[in-house]
């Protein structure tokens, strides 16, 4: 995706140690994070982390997905949404956000399916490829989630 797609804003290949260290923050964070792991191959990954830094957006995460591009289009986004979800709601997220560099239909229609809805669109804030990359927020409400007080 880094050399190919306009899925991640990484520029520079990103090395192992590097994804361990991202792995380590999300999981020290206390913070949920899963693998597809199919047949001993990693096909996907999605994990929930902090949306902004300030106090009072402690009841929104951000989630991020990946699918090698192989594993597209055949429901694995959505299982691991399946798995994601419910997790952060049961820490007491009232709502996950969602970033999506656009276009991207197929990343589009998984976040719609899985409930999110579009509520924001930037233009040209990603720079990749010699051209501008507009992106835009999908967002999902915890309607069972209690008001903390």
């Amino acid at each position: 995706y880094i050399a190919t797609h306009i899925a991640t804003f990484e520029e520079a290949p990103v090395t192992v140690a590097d994804i361990e260290a991202r792995i380590t923050l999300v999981l020290d964070a206390s913070m949920p994070y899963f693998v597809a792991d199919l047949d001993g191959a990693i096909r996907g990954y999605t994990y929930a982390n902090k949306w902004m830094a300030r106090s009072a957006y402690r009841f929104t995460l951000e989630s991020t997905i990946y699918l090698h591009p192989d594993a597209t289009g055949q429901g694995l986004g959505a299982r691991l949404y399946d798995v994601l979800f419910p997790e952060i709601e049961a820490r007491g997220a009232h709502s996950v956000i969602a970033g999506i560099s656009l276009p991207n239909a197929g990343s589009v229609a998984l976040h719609e399916r899985m409930g999110m809805t579009k509520v924001s669109h930037f233009g040209g804030v990603g720079f990749k490829f010699g051209r501008w990359i507009d992106v835009g927020h999908w967002q999902r409400t915890f309607q069972d989630t209690p008001h903390p007080g």
